[in-house]
């Protein structure tokens, strides 16, 4: 998401960086690509001019006038003004009352309101440690019902079963109250997908609202609809009190509309952004990290988070204590590293949350992708146990056997091969320096995996 409108503002304000005094005119200058670029990412028109005027009056007052660095200066107005538009911080789940908390899925057919269902409870259930139930009240979509029941079988979760002859409402009322027999600490109720103008389908959720009592009415709407999904939003809330939107699909968006103007729409905050199709797949919304990602500064929290949440420890550990005895990397070791980073997004998932990394130049980052990462994976898989231990073996007509059982060309099994003896020798120094014994200290606090292949 946002990739679009961050390479466009980072170019605009690297051009202001390098000013060594802002004037009215480059200021509006500036602010002239910068509202260009906002509005070509699907921003509300009402949210950028409001932005753009706020911006404007603290770019040409004292704040920035007295910096000794007036460019930087603008490029932190900028980050501060687009983390206020976003919502300022991340806003989770109000599930403090009595248990069972009642969750309630609202959005327009499509949105993928059942998978977030899904991912929100086991999400619920694995950080948070909650016991779940989901139910489906979606007696109109076919096979709504078993969706869910696969779903949450998938996520393991408890399911209320329903039935399409049965009233919506009756449904809702029995998931809660087995709930409350089977001391759940929180219900999650999957709705009909309705437009906000279907007057009898907007009245069969109030009534589902009003029998259920739900601490959080989440929306949830599809990103790619851009600022129409921010006034679905505003439509939905004006019949039904929401509690905060779910976005789903950010990661095919690349405009990042809709998270710039649902919060000064509606006045509710993003919740979740669903970045894939996984069960895994839910994050929370945190505005600073975001803008931090649009404007090229990294978002080292959320590494640090999904390395303490997705990388096998384990592993981690059973490799730092092979190569601390003196023991080579292998290719069975660099095909676990690789399978882990593919865990957390591929090379380019990561790459994107490294302070810099933005501005490397395309080539370099389309090389970073889940598909690369997928193809080293075959390449290795192509090699025999003994080639994979001892990698020095792999010459000629064994490169071509690997290269036709992996469906790739000699040049990238040597390219591989290659990549392999730079992370090899990389590994051995750090052994030699009591690097791995330092890295191995740190990680009792609950850190990291030894070496990535970039």
């Amino acid at each position: 998401m946002f990739d679009n409108l961050s390479e466009r503002l980072r170019a605009t304000l690297h051009r202001v960086r390098g000013q060594g005094r802002l004037t009215e005119e480059n200021v509006s200058d500036a602010l002239r690509e910068v509202r260009m670029a906002l509005l070509e990412a699907d921003v509300a028109l009402p949210v950028v001019r409001g932005f753009i005027d706020r911006v404007r009056v603290r770019a040409l007052g004292r704040e920035v006038a007295v910096s000794l660095t007036p460019g930087q200066a603008l490029i932190k107005v900028v980050h501060d003004e687009l983390v206020s538009v976003m919502g300022e911080a991340n806003e989770g789940l109000d599930l403090k009352t009595r248990a069972p908390a009642v969750v309630l899925m609202a959005g327009l057919q499509g949105s993928g309101k059942t998978t977030t269902t899904a991912k929100l409870a086991r999400r619920l259930k694995e950080r948070e440690g909650k016991k779940v139930l989901v139910a489906s009240c979606d007696v109109y979509r076919p096979a709504a019902i078993e969706q869910l029941r696969t779903l949450a079988a998938e996520v393991g979760v408890a399911f209320h079963p329903s039935d399409p002859s049965q009233d919506p409402v009756a449904i809702a009322e029995a998931a809660v109250e087995a709930a409350r027999r089977r001391f759940v600490d929180v219900v999650i109720l999957d709705t009909a997908g309705r437009l906000h103008v279907d007057e009898a389908m907007m009245e069969e959720i109030r009534r589902i609202h009003a029998a259920t009592q739900p601490v959080e009415t989440l929306f949830v709407v599809d990103s790619m609809t851009g600022q129409d999904a921010a006034n679905t939003a505003r439509a939905f809330h004006d019949a039904l009190p929401l509690t905060g939107v779910v976005l789903t699909k950010t990661d095919g968006d690349a405009r990042g509309g809709a998270a710039l103007s649902i919060r000064q729409i509606t006045g509710r905050p993003i919740k979740f952004l669903g970045v894939g199709e996984k069960s895994t797949a839910l994050e929370p919304f945190h505005p600073d990290r975001v803008v931090s990602r649009i404007l090229g500064m990294g978002d080292v929290l959320s590494l640090v988070e999904e390395v303490e949440q997705k990388v096998d420890k384990d592993k981690a550990a059973r490799l730092a204590g092979k190569l601390a005895k003196g023991k080579k990397f292998d290719l069975e070791d660099f095909r676990d590293q690789l399978e882990q980073m593919q865990r957390m997004g591929g090379l380019a998932g990561l790459m994107e949350k490294l302070p810099g990394a933005a501005d490397l130049p395309r080539g370099v980052k389309s090389q970073m992708g889940d598909v690369e990462v997928r193809r080293m994976i075959a390449i290795v898989g192509s090699m025999t146990p003994r080639e994979r231990r001892f990698p020095d073996v792999i010459r000629g007509s064994r490169k071509r056997r690997i290269a036709a059982g992996s469906g790739t060309q000699v040049q990238e099994v040597n390219r591989l091969l290659k990549q392999h003896g730079q992370m090899q020798k990389m590994m051995k120094k750090m052994s030699k320096k009591g690097g791995l014994a330092k890295l191995m200290r740190g990680r009792k606090g609950g850190g990291g995996m030894p070496g990535l292949p970039f």
